[in-house]
């Protein structure tokens, strides 16, 4: 009898377990939001205290399609489970990305929008991580209409690809998240 209830509560521990990290994944491949991903608190809320262990099996199996869990602060540290404590956790921000970009037209932005962003992000990186807005529109006013450079640049600060702070941008949390700059650097190098 004793085995029987053991074996009953293994069953429904993998059940709940299986129906957390259902909700897990419900919850970060559909968006609810303008900008993607949930909050670490949304997840606590959602899925209980151990929301951290949840994800870890949800990454597992995530795995097997080339995508994994990201979990990105605003203060630019990423990944699940580093030994940052929980309080930190529940601040940063937790989304599904691709492993390897496989796909070459996932986004659905314009060809000229992604050229600014990649240009952007290039000149960015060029200078040690920060420039003067003034200098990447100047920068960009070669190429693109400064209209169009003036909107893209504010949605890319408004959807998290961008930082602005004292009229100076930085790469934004976002780009972190689904942005892999060594490979970027090579495209823009080799061409």
């Amino acid at each position: 009898m004793e085995e029987e209830s053991e074996t009953e509560t293994e069953e429904e521990l993998r059940t709940r377990t299986e129906k957390k990290v259902k909700k897990a994944a419900q919850l970060l491949f559909f968006r609810r939001h303008r900008v993607p991903g949930v909050k670490g608190w949304e997840l606590k809320k959602a899925l209980g205290d151990n929301y951290l262990d949840v994800l870890g099996v949800l990454n597992s199996a995530l795995d097997k399609f080339g995508m994994e869990v990201k979990r990105i602060s605003e203060e630019g540290g990423t990944g699940i489970g580093e030994g940052e404590e929980k309080e930190k956790a529940e601040r940063d921000r937790f989304m599904i990305v691709l492993k390897d970009h496989l796909i070459e037209k996932a986004s659905g932005a314009r060809i000229d929008d992604v050229a600014i962003l990649s240009a952007t992000l290039a000149y960015i990186i060029s200078k040690q991580g920060k420039a003067p807005r003034k200098e990447i529109e100047d920068f960009l006013a070669d190429k693109f209409p400064k209209r169009r450079i003036y909107f893209a640049i504010d949605r890319y600060i408004s959807q998290g690809y961008l930082g602005e702070e004292d009229k100076v941008l930085y790469i934004g949390w976002r780009t972190r998240a689904e942005v892999d700059r060594k490979t970027l650097l090579d495209l823009i190098l080799t061409s």
